[in-house]
């Protein structure tokens, strides 16, 4: 039925407890009308080792942020990849998402210089190849909850793109995305306990999926009996200083406000109002900083798994060198694949559609190269 499909997502109970991501009774399997749409920037590698981690980052960002702008707020299934984003649509969201990532792929080339690979694949053609892709709902607050995808569909997207199936073109030059909500005004986020670890671990192939399955459980509850279960951003929110660091990017997301320079002006002025009222404290009508500042920290998304394990931990280096050592002895059974990268911080995108709804997301990667990095270690150890 088209319209058990259109309410397909909203229809999933949300799960909390972490430690729970693995049990399949949690994934729904997507209905067979649906698309999914993946985006990676090219050569993000080299960005990231000329230190543009905000713009790779952003650019990741804003795949969610227009998208989920152009189906007017409407819950749909994402997840954010640290130089990238995947997600899917219901039949009746496909031509606006279509349009959305094209926009969005255009600005990402023209204001941030870098080179958005974008694709849509239909969730016929994924079954078609054998995988599949399942959907699960995690809440990390009482606020929101978030997309965790199984079933290997994803990995076979991002693949199919890369080999440059089912790909779209960015919009003409020009075309601008609504990205209303992205900014990224917080500073990065110092290790605590000694290192920022970003995490990616991926099955083996040919693994057994019940020896996969225990190794991600056997690490999940590790680090959940650490503080925070890892979590890297600070209890009182992340630092805030004025002029923010990501004022230049936050400007060429508006898509209103007249030239560059004078969305410049805009972002700072609105910049400075609000590091006024954080920094005070004070309540503007009813909306509290400290309230917001809680929700900012209880929505981060440091971890999630999409078709693999992914985590940005504040953790100490003896328990890096403990989850190393698990991932070593799993690697060689042949169950995983994996990469680590250890920083000094970790950094956060903001999506926040509005300040008085408790639902903005707040996407967490490693400072210093993250899940890039990460990936990067996997690939080459892969070899």
């Amino acid at each position: 039925m088209a319209g058990g499909s259109e309410i397909f997502y909203g229809g999933i109970p949300v799960f909390r407890g972490f430690a729970r991501l693995m049990d399949p009774a949690l994934y729904a399997p997507l209905p067979d009308d649906w698309t999914v749409g993946v985006a990676d920037i090219v050569e993000s590698t080299k960005a990231i080792a000329a230190q543009r981690y905000k713009a790779v980052n952003m650019a990741g960002a804003a795949v969610v942020a227009a998208v989920t702008n152009a189906l007017d707020g409407r819950e749909f299934p994402f997840v954010f990849g640290g130089d990238g984003a995947s997600f899917a649509v219901a039949p009746a969201d496909l031509d606006k998402a279509r349009e959305a990532l094209a926009a969005t792929a255009r600005w990402v080339r023209d204001d941030l210089d870098l080179v958005l690979r974008v694709a849509l694949v239909p969730i016929a053609a994924i079954r078609a190849a054998g995988a599949d892709v399942r959907v699960a709902r995690f809440g990390p607050s009482a606020n929101l909850s978030y997309a965790m995808f199984s079933g290997g569909g994803l990995a076979f997207a991002d693949a199919a793109m890369k080999r440059g199936e089912f790909a779209l073109d960015p919009a003409p030059e020009g075309t601008q995305p609504d990205l209303s909500g992205l900014s990224c005004r917080f500073e990065v986020m110092p290790s605590a306990r000694g290192v920022i670890l970003s995490v990616l671990v991926l099955p083996a192939k040919d693994a057994d999926p019940a020896a996969f399955r225990r190794v991600i459980e056997d690490l999940v509850v590790r680090i959940e009996k650490s503080p925070d279960a890892g979590r890297p951003v600070p209890p009182g929110g992340p630092p805030l200083r004025f002029p923010p660091q990501g004022i230049e990017y936050e400007a060429r997301a508006k898509r209103f406000g007249g030239p560059l320079a004078m969305r410049r002006a805009a972002v700072l002025g609105f910049a400075l109002w609000a590091f006024v009222v954080f920094r005070l404290g004070l309540k503007v009508g009813t909306f509290a900083p400290k309230l917001y500042l809680q929700q900012v920290v209880e929505n981060s998304d440091f971890r999630k798994f999409d078709d693999g394990l992914r985590m940005i931990l504040d953790c100490t280096p003896e328990l890096a060198a403990e989850l190393e050592q698990r991932l070593v002895a799993a690697a060689g059974q042949g169950i995983v694949r994996y990469g680590l990268h250890e920083q000094d911080a970790a950094m956060m995108t903001c999506f926040t559609p509005s300040v008085m709804r408790a639902d903005h997301v707040h996407f967490i990667d490693g400072a210093r190269g993250g899940y890039a990095s990460a990936a990067t270690v996997l690939k080459t150890r892969a070899v």
